[in-house]
């Protein structure tokens, strides 16, 4: 029998762990379920690292987010006595002069607006801060010290810990198959072996796997995979900070964005394109033309690591909004049903801000 003001989140990825720490904090009973183990090996909020910014062009809102997020991400790092976020600054370049409307010129403008430190690149910049950049091809741009980049996979495992410590419920081997419903009120869930759980209120936190559960929102959010390659320079302390901090490179024309060699080496880059729909099991593996396509970039870009064998690659899948916003909301007509997902590749940078969103 479920306890009064209980509830069942569906995921353990950054939307679940973050809203169930917030819930159990605000007096509900939550028992988080998740097929495990945790964090998820095909989850996306899984992996290396992810970029952590304000800088959002003209959107104050995600802005405003972001700033939260980063005083927060602070304090987690003070909470846990481990630097798990880095504030290594982003680095925005671009091929073309930064000019009104563009989302490069419209990040710095707001963000100079609300005080924040922007270095602007004045010509030569590139060559000598940031030297292993092609500084004849991104003739602008500008350095944020005020961000950073996040340890995704150890964070997970962290706010899993914090989630047991804090008195919820961590279930694994629980692949969510389908909801319970008794009238309009949605009651629980089973899983593929027929176990059951249940709760006064569900939280649907499944990511690309939420369309499973929910078909009703196929046509608003859909899996999409995108590709990412890892590399391992023999010097990796030349793609460290303070001269190759995170950064994105003609990001809205071309998608692509990296971050500094980790604690072993490795340097991790991505491209947030249109990507392709694939099934939520889909292989999470790249196809040639995408190692081609990084290959070209490199050439152009950073050819100091055009040439180096790739070290990894896999497929990261997206739970992609249409409109690229995230879906947080209570269900129109089922009673007792919540829906926390859509990162649509850019909600981890706001994990802890995230589960206030969904408690509230």
């Amino acid at each position: 029998m479920a306890a009064d003001n209980s509830v069942l989140v569906i995921g353990a990825g950054v939307f679940g762990l973050t809203a169930a720490l917030e819930l159990q904090g605000r007096g509900h009973q939550v028992t988080v379920a998740d097929p495990g183990p945790v964090p998820h090996p095909l989850a996306a909020s899984n992996d290396l690292s992810r970029m952590v910014r304000m800088d959002y062009g003209g959107d104050g809102l995600y802005s405003s987010l972001g700033d939260d997020a980063i005083k927060r991400w602070r304090a987690w790092n003070a909470r846990w006595g481990r630097e798990l976020y880095h504030e290594d600054g982003f680095l925005l370049m671009t091929s073309v002069p930064m000019a009104a409307g563009t989302f490069e010129q419209d990040s710095y403008s707001l963000l100079t607006s609300r005080g924040f430190p922007l270095e602007r690149l004045a010509p030569g910049d590139l060559a000598w801060r940031f030297p292993n950049w092609n500084s004849e091809h991104y003739i602008d741009g500008y350095f944020n010290p005020t961000a950073g980049w996040a340890e995704a996979g150890e964070i997970i495992s962290h706010l899993a810990q914090d989630a047991a410590s804090a008195g919820v419920s961590v279930v694994t081997g629980f692949p969510a198959s389908r909801l319970l419903q008794d009238g309009n009120r949605i009651t629980g869930a089973v899983a593929a072996d027929g176990i059951e759980l249940r709760a006064d209120w569900v939280v649907v936190a499944a990511g690309v796997w939420t369309t499973v559960l929910l078909p009703e929102l196929a046509d608003r959010m859909w899996p999409v995979g995108q590709p990412i390659f890892y590399f391992k320079p023999q010097d990796p302390d030349r793609y460290r900070p303070p001269s190759f901090p995170p950064w994105g490179a003609d990001v809205p024309r071309s998608g692509w964005y990296g971050f500094p060699a980790n604690s072993e080496g490795v340097v991790k880059m991505a491209n947030h394109g249109p990507g392709r729909r694939v099934g939520p099991d889909a292989d999470r593996v790249i196809l040639a033309e995408d190692e081609h396509h990084c290959r070209a970039f490199l050439a152009q870009s950073l050819p100091s690591l055009a040439s180096l064998p790739l070290h990894g690659s896999k497929m990261c899948l997206y739970c992609d909004t249409w409109d690229g916003d995230f879906w947080i909301g209570r269900h129109p007509e089922q009673q007792g049903l919540v829906v926390a997902t859509g990162g649509s590749g850019h909600a981890f940078k706001f994990a802890p801000v995230l589960g206030g969103l969904v408690a509230d």
